[in-house]
């Protein structure tokens, strides 16, 4: 069965942009509620710790390095089968790539600056809500 919760992060590219905003609405709009969300800046311990799962791959470095070069805004969202809901609204990690509509299509500059985060399972979204929230941050 699947799950209700997913997170996203609006990333560093965007934020300076100033598309927070726009990407809450299009969130809202797809039927999502927002039971989380903060404004923070990642410290590269926390950023390391977050891609930990890519820490072997090529770009871990730069990704580090992206994702603490500018404050993010951490979200929890909630909707029936939210993960694949979110990775649907959001569209392909190359915004070339990206159906029309989507948030990256909207909203990226490339395969790295890329808008957003959205979990890609139900278990990793839990992991990761947990990570940006505790349980009295939710609602």
């Amino acid at each position: 069965m699947a799950g209700n919760k997913t997170l996203t992060m609006i990333k560093p590219d965007a934020v300076k942009d100033g598309h927070i905003g726009a990407i809450l609405a299009h969130i809202n709009k797809a039927g999502f509620r927002i039971v989380a969300v903060k404004m923070t800046h990642l410290t590269t311990a926390k950023a390391q710790a977050f891609y930990e799962v890519h820490k072997e791959r090529p770009f871990y470095g730069e990704l580090v390095d992206f994702m603490t070069s500018g404050p993010i805004v951490a979200a929890i969202l909630e909707k029936d089968n939210a993960v694949e809901d979110f990775r649907k609204l959001i569209g392909a990690t190359n915004p070339a790539d990206a159906a029309e509509g989507t948030i990256r299509a909207l909203y990226a500059k490339n395969v790295g600056e890329n808008a957003v985060h959205g979990s890609d399972s139900d278990e990793n979204a839990a992991i990761e809500g947990a990570f940006h929230f505790s349980g009295t941050e939710m609602f």
